[in-house]
This record gives C-alpha cells, structure tokens and sequence, in this order.
C-alpha cells in the first residue's frame, strides 16, 4: 500500500520538490497552499501517469481551512503516513530591539503556529499509521548558538518551532509517530534569493530522506544534510 504525504506551502521552492521527489519514491502526495491558482498550477506541473499526486487549498493560519483539510483527508484515507510542514514565510532583517510587533506576529502565524494547528488537526490519522513521520522545516537561524538580534520575526518563529519538535517529539516517545526538524540550508528559491548556494533539490533531500529512510531516523532531533544538527 502507497505511504500518504501531506505537504504545506508546496506550491513552489523546497515544498514542490519535496513533493516531485516524493511522487517519484511511489508516495501518494497532497499538495497544499494557500492560493488555490498557484497550487493548481504547480500540481499541473508535476502530473503525470506515473504519480500519484493531488492538491487541496489550506491555509495554515487559518482554523477553519485547516479543519477542511483534516475533514478531507479522513474521508479519503484511513491514514497519513508523512506531514511536512514546510510552509513559510520571511520576515524584515530589522533587529528584535526595532521590530514591529506586527511584523513578528504575522511570521510567528505561519512559521509557528500554524504548523501547530495543522499538527494537532492530523495527529489522529497519523497515530493511524504503522509509520509516521512529522517534519517541520526550520533553519539554522533558529538554532540557539547563531542566534543573533537580526531577523528577528524568521529567527523567533524557527526557534519555536524547533522547540516544538522537542516537545512533541517527548509527547510521542515511544509511540509510531517521529518528529523532526530540518534546516534545508541557504537555498535558491524566493525566499532565499538568486544568489542562494543549494539548488531546491539539494534543500528538499533531507525531508525527503527523514519521510522515507527505513528504519526511522532518530526522533526529535535537527538535521541537516542528513546528519543531526545542534539545536
């Protein structure tokens, strides 16, 4: 039976990828986004006969989507085997003494706590499976060490998020449900800009890797380039 992948912000960059790289390893993969035409576009770009891929508009800082999503989801499959919350955005380069306290909360809802939501929403189908997987997609300008005062929106909301991957991760232990972060590096998308080193291959590889490698990687812990990171 195909392992079943839910993927947000998948529309472009690192998220479309993962999801090409995914339908290729045989996974049955639901594309979301929150711009309906965008997603559909980009699910357009990937069809073919050999995968197996669809899309479902969700927003991730919205409940009510959200739900429409989980409502979806139970409908159709008895479980989900990957959820990669990969949707984000960036925040200003303005310092944490200068932001906006705007600024910070609109990049918190996405990056933060809209992967809760959207966790907590499908956590019951991914308990279903024999093996799931949870991938958050951070960075390393999360990780405690670099900590900085720059960026402060993008660096408070990937902080958090990497604490949740703690936590959840001790939530579950010892259960089938793994839970990880992973830093995809600097890569070329729109976010990252032109002059990013890593192609979104190179940035998609380890999610792809965490949602697929037999036997599951370490829980809880930060990856990048398929080895663990320090938090």
């Amino acid at each position: 039976m195909n392992r079943i992948a839910v993927i947000t912000g998948a529309n472009r960059g690192i998220g479309l990828a993962i999801a090409r790289d995914l339908a290729d390893r045989g996974l049955v993969v639901i594309m979301t986004c929150r711009d309906e035409m965008k997603g559909k576009k980009a699910l357009k770009e990937l069809e073919n006969d050999n995968r197996k891929i669809s899309f479902y508009p969700m927003d991730v800082t919205n409940v009510e989507s959200i739900y429409m999503l989980k409502n979806f989801l139970r409908t159709k499959y008895a479980a989900i085997d990957v959820l990669i919350n990969n949707a984000g955005i960036i925040s200003s380069s303005t310092s944490i003494s200068a932001s906006g306290i705007e600024e910070i909360r609109s990049v918190m809802g996405t990056n933060f706590f809209g992967p809760i939501e959207v966790t907590q929403a499908l956590l019951p189908l991914l308990q279903k499976s024999q093996d799931a997987r949870i991938i958050n997609i951070s960075s390393g300008m999360g990780a405690r060490e670099d900590l900085d005062g720059s960026y402060a929106g993008y660096r408070l909301s990937k902080a958090g998020l990497n604490n949740f991957t703690q936590m959840l991760a001790s939530d579950l232990d010892g259960s089938k449900v793994k839970v990880y972060s992973m830093c995809p590096g600097w890569v070329k998308t729109d976010m990252g800009g032109p002059a990013a080193p890593r192609t979104v291959e190179e940035g998609a590889d380890t999610a792809v890797w965490l949602a697929t490698e037999t036997p599951a990687p370490e829980t809880g812990k930060f990856y990048r380039d398929r080895k663990i990171i320090s938090y």
